[in-house]
């Protein structure tokens, strides 16, 4: 079974990531940042993780609000580091764990942790800033990553308690997944900071150091602190830390911190720890139990005739064909795929059996490669094929014989709304309208 074999803790401070592109290591202002980091890389180089959970939030630039979600998983197979307006960072693409992920995510749910799921989505230097400092990583990194985006900019945010909580879960799911793994748990975010209003530059050194004291000590007494305690104390902005409880609820009570640093070269505290739990082996039956648990909700659905559950493995391995049909909302994508469906192909870089499967309107073929259902309703409405049709094909039979199972055996319809300017599409809709 995956093992956790310790936290790291690091502020994600952009100033990190200038420093290291930079190569200030011998510039007395900006030296200190290489000298506490290098403890936390020595520490990975020694432990030798496979992979490292890493707690951040992104700074509105993967994620925007028009979808912001509280706790957002990564699920994908690799990830680009971000393009924050200035061009992205000269560091190579780190590889995901999609298998590991995918678990994680269910037990989280199991556990009632309404998680959001991402994928192809770059990293800001919430993740990519501390991550260069930790490991070599040319000509590629020696770890693979799952990130766990937190929504800390937008209130409502998440309590303290839950925070520390979901770590509690983290615990849980990380030990259930059955491959033996070594995972590293990354908390990033603060010290204290705050970066706008008539407050901004506020800092508070001492809170700094007391919070390091109670997170090693006393997180209970962290986690019934409020939002408003933690802005009060450490900045708006440093209120972020809250995240740093995830981590913490992912270890043991008992924690030896092997290494602590601090230090104030401008506008946040930059902290580094490492934590390594007194008491870290998982309890093979509790393991178990909730393996058990995790299992539950979808138990005997595999004995469903001729359904096919839509998983985030799922929607991994056709992410790309699914990308490809979801963008039949985009007026241009679907007039490129009309008049030049080859070339719109080639440009999406599907791979040969996705380009036959829309080729040949191969409705069930495309639903057991992975496309969700309601993709397939979009090829429908594009290319002038109703609903009707496809749930026929699905299910082997004329539309003539499926429609003899329905109430309303004339009706035919789609998704469609002015209608795609098909001829097929128009004979259709008169077809319905008689």
């Amino acid at each position: 079974m995956a093992r956790i074999i310790g936290g790291i803790a690091a502020s994600h401070t952009p100033t990190i990531g200038f420093a290291f592109d930079k190569n200030k290591r011998d510039d007395p202002v900006w030296a200190p940042i290489f000298e506490n980091f290098a403890p936390l890389s020595a520490w990975i180089e020694e432990k030798r993780p496979d992979v490292l959970l890493f707690i951040y939030n992104d700074h509105v630039t993967s994620f925007f609000f028009d979808h912001y979600s509280a706790f957002a998983l990564g699920i994908g197979p690799q990830w680009q580091p971000a393009d924050e307006g200035g061009g992205a960072r000269d560091l190579p693409p780190i590889d995901g764990h999609p298998a590991f992920a995918a678990h994680v995510g269910q037990s989280l749910m199991a556990d009632e942790f309404d998680m959001s799921f991402f994928q192809n989505k770059p990293l800001d230097h919430g993740c990519f800033s501390p991550l260069s400092m930790l490991c070599a990583h040319r000509p590629a990194w020696p770890v693979k990553l799952v990130p766990l985006q937190m929504g800390v900019l937008q209130s409502p945010v998440p309590s303290a308690r839950r925070f520390y909580r979901l770590g509690q879960a983290l615990r849980r799911a990380i030990e259930s997944y059955p491959e033996d793994l070594r995972v590293a748990i990354v908390a990033t975010g603060g010290l204290s900071h705050q970066v706008h209003g008539e407050r901004s530059g506020f800092n508070n050194p001492e809170w700094d150091e007391r919070f390091l004291d109670l997170f090693e000590r006393d997180p209970e007494r962290l986690a019934n602190m409020t939002i408003a305690d933690y802005a009060t104390l450490g900045g708006y902005e440093g209120a972020e830390v809250v995240m740093w409880l995830a981590m913490r609820g992912a270890l043991p009570a008992g924690v030896v911190c092997r290494h602590r640093s601090y230090y104030l070269p401008s506008m946040t505290g930059i902290a580094t720890a490492i934590y390594e739990g007194v008491d870290a082996e998982p309890d093979p039956s509790a393991v178990e139990r909730h393996r058990e648990r995790m299992a539950d909700q979808l138990d005997g659905i595999e004995r469903l005739p001729g359904t096919y559950p839509f998983s985030v493995s799922t929607a991994v391995k056709a992410y790309w064909i699914n990308d490809y049909l979801h963008r039949m909302i985009e007026p241009d994508h679907r007039a490129r795929f009309l008049s030049d469906p080859e070339g719109s192909f080639e440009a999406a870089g599907l791979s040969p059996e996705e380009r036959e499967l829309i080729r040949r309107r191969d409705w069930p073929g495309l639903l057991r490669y992975g496309v969700i259902f309601f993709l397939l309703e979009k090829l429908g409405a594009v290319t002038g094929v109703s609903n009707l049709h496809i749930y026929a094909a699905m299910r082997g039979e004329s539309l003539e014989d499926f429609q003899r199972t329905r109430n309303a055996p004339g009706a035919l319809y789609s998704v469609a709304g002015k209608g795609a300017g098909d001829p097929a599409w128009d004979k259709n809709v008169a077809r319905d309208d008689e």
